[in-house]
Formats: structure tokens, sequence, C-alpha cells
């Protein structure tokens, strides 16, 4: 069994920026990740996909993202940064290396991956929100015509058969496809709420600048600013796809809600016949892997306090809100990344424990959750 003193499960954006911080802190750490290389989970995204946010705020702490900083990076960019980040910094990795279990014995974390068993004494999962593709029950209503594919699994426009497409999910993802497949099919979106767009400039400047400038992203979700942007669907940054449904190149719809045979059904009672279905309704988490009582609520999520688990050593880095608007963003991540490494730091050197081990009393060392 290969021990470590803190194991980092999730080699993307979040998982690199605690390696940094532990490295640079002196505590001994290794990232252990599924895919063959470092940013493959972004390679792995469709052709097309572009940042909305610029160069200068889509790097991590120390190293620059090469390139104009107020341009904005594709997805192999990011993909190829986070991999230069990695080697740059030398920092410890496990790749091909998918968590299977994690189990709590005598103080330790046991983890299982498709690599060997791993012991360490903390845990901190990055493994981000994207876990599981979200894709409405109705979906299996369709018939075996309509071709179906999730945001997930979508590359190109080619992807399609010729006809018309309906784009379920009116986020930056469903947008950006929506517009991209416009020019090739006739495209239907379903967005449950009004889109919100926003420019990627104002005033010269990248609206992401303005953010920092007013401490926007910086908002916690017990603000009242924060619960107010936390109810409101994300923005839809630049205006292309605004122009294409002014201009008559692809429709809108309202909130999908049901389909039939080939055609999909909306709340207003309307409904479109499709050759093909993108389901753009985002992710599902899923810890199942993770087995350790009073680590997760009812619905499986974690629970935490700004990253740190009532479970004595598990931390958590990229999940949305966890302090504030900009935790789940590639700029901002890094944020949380120091605060959990200080907690580490601060356990490591014998301080007071900063998270409660509920299995503290229990008899039993290895514990067990849904």
């Amino acid at each position: 069994m290969r021990e470590i003193d803190t194991l980092i499960i999730g080699g993307g954006q979040a998982g690199l920026s605690v390696g940094y911080y532990l490295q640079q802190s002196g505590i001994p750490s290794l990232i252990v990740d599924a895919n063959d290389r470092v940013g493959d989970s972004w390679r792995q995204r469709y052709d097309s996909l572009r940042l909305f946010t610029p160069r200068k705020y889509s790097a991590l702490p120390p190293v620059e993202m090469p390139g104009n900083p107020w341009g904005y990076p594709d997805k192999d960019e990011m993909a190829d940064y986070l991999e230069l980040y990695s080697e740059t910094l030398e920092l410890p990795m496990l790749m091909n290396a998918c968590v299977q279990s994690v189990l709590k014995q005598q103080g330790q974390f046991i983890v299982e991956t498709s690599q060997g068993t791993i012991a360490s004494n903390r845990l901190v999962v990055a493994s981000g929100p994207f876990q599981r593709p979200n894709i409405p029950s109705f979906a299996d209503k369709l018939s075996d015509g309509v071709k179906q594919l999730h945001t997930a699994e979508y590359r190109n426009a080619g992807d399609w058969p010729p006809g018309r497409l309906v784009i379920v999910g009116g986020g930056n993802s469903g947008g950006q496809i929506a517009y991209e497949c416009a020019s090739t099919h006739k495209v239907v979106l379903s967005a449950g709420k009004a889109i919100n767009f926003l420019p990627y400039k104002v005033l010269g400047r990248s609206l992401f600048w303005w953010y920092e400038r007013i401490g926007l992203l910086r908002k916690g979700p017990d603000t009242r600013l924060g619960r107010k942007l936390m109810s409101k669907q994300d923005p839809l940054y630049g205006f292309e796809l605004k122009r294409a449904i002014a201009s008559g190149a692809l429709s809108l719809a309202p909130r999908a809600v049901d389909a039939e045979g080939d055609a999909v059904l909306f709340e207003d009672g309307s409904r479109v016949a499709t050759d093909g279905v993108l389901w753009a309704t985002g992710f599902r988490h899923d810890y199942g892997w993770l087995q350790i009582a009073g680590a997760k609520d009812e619905d499986g999520k974690p629970l935490h306090e700004k990253g740190v688990a009532p479970v004595a050593g598990l931390y958590y880095v990229g999940l949305p809100w966890q302090t504030c608007r900009g935790s789940a963003l590639i700029g901002w991540v890094a944020r949380d990344a120091a605060r959990i490494r200080d907690a580490i730091v601060g356990q490591s050197k014998g301080g007071a424990s900063v998270g409660a081990d509920v299995n503290q009393n229990r008899s039993a060392d290895v514990s067990a959750g849904a």
C-alpha cells in the first residue's frame, strides 16, 4: 500500500492549485486523476468551446498563460496550459488512476484506485461538480430514430443527421452549440428562463476586470448579493446568439417538459418534431465512491463549511459557491485552494482540528455511507 501525507483527487485546475500550495508549504502530496494526460477533461469537450474568461483570468498562480492576456483561450489551449502548469511546477501526479472507493480506517483515508491502494492522512476532493450528465427522464420517450447527445458527448455539428435539432438548455454551452449548429441545421433552443446576454467588454475592458474591480466574484453565499446571484441563471456572454435569434437563424422555445415519439413537448403546450436532441442540461454530483459516514447529506452531496468537511482531514476545492461566486471559476479557484492549504498546515502543525470527526467516538474504525 502506498502512503502519502495528503492525497488530492482530481488533476484539473482545482487539484493542481492545491498541489502547488501544498508544495510551497512543504506538505507531501500526490494528485490522482482518471485521465491519460493532465488537461484531458478539457480536451474531451466540444471542438468549438472557447472560454468566456480572458487568459489573464484563466490561469493559476504562479504560471501565466501564454498569449494575449486579454484574449479568450479555446479548450485545447486550456488543456495544454494545465499540462504545462503541472510540468513546470513538477507536481507529483498519478494518471490513469480512477478512484473506486474511499474509506476511513484508524484515522487514515484508504483510497482504492485502478492503480492500487493509497493511504493518506488527509484527503482533498477536487474532482469538480461536473461528474454525471443530467438527462431528463422523459428522454426515454423519444423514438430510436431521434439521435440524442449530452454536451459531454457532443463534438461538432457533424455529429447530427440532417434536419431539425432541438437543444435543451439555455446556458453558455447550450447557447454556444446552438449558434454553431444554426449554420447547418434548423435549430430550436429550449430555455427554461429568459437568457441574460452580457457583453465580453464594457468601456474597452473585460467584464471580468470590472467584476474584480467591484469584488463581485468574492461575494459569498451568505451575502445579500450572493443569494440573489445564486437564484439566477448564469448569464450568456457575447451577443452572437442574440443576433442569430433576432435574424431568424434559429428559434427559441420555452422549457422542455416531455417527449413523445419524434417530438419534444414544451411547457406552453407546443411541440416540435425533431431529428436530434442535445441535452445541455448540466451535470449531477456523483460521490458514490466516498464511503465515509458523515461526509455527505441524505442527497449524497458533500457536507462542508467553506471546503472543510465535518470529517477530520477531509477537504474540498472547486465546488460551486464553496466560499464565493468565483469558487468554481478557473481564475478564482486558487483562492479557495490557498484557504484549504492553510487549514491543512494548521492541522499538520498540531493545531486544533479544523473538522470534528463525526466518527471519533465510534467503536468501529471502518465507516461506509450511501
